[in-house]
């Protein structure tokens, strides 16, 4: 559950940023994900496939930074760092 409500989030603060910046398409997308966010790289592109299938953000690249800092206090999170879009 945990999972599914930050793929939720971060999928609608993308499409947020997208129409904000009036975009055909997201193109790449940077995230950041804390030591204890349940998430490794792979387990968090499959989890993005699924949920950005059907949204402007499908077939987006993935540029993830895992961290390691347990102590960090985002260390829970998934934070988006950035979103590239074709406009």
């Amino acid at each position: 559950m945990h999972e599914a409500h930050l793929m939720e989030t971060l999928m609608r603060r993308i499409a947020e940023i997208a129409e904000a910046e009036h975009a055909r398409r997201v193109t790449g997308i940077s995230v950041w994900l804390g030591a204890l966010s349940h998430f490794s790289v792979e387990h968090f592109t499959e989890h993005f496939e699924r949920a950005s299938t059907g949204t402007i953000a499908e077939g987006a690249r993935l540029d993830v930074t895992v961290s390691d800092d347990t102590q960090d206090a985002d260390a829970q999170e998934v934070m988006l760092e950035s979103v590239e879009v074709e406009v």
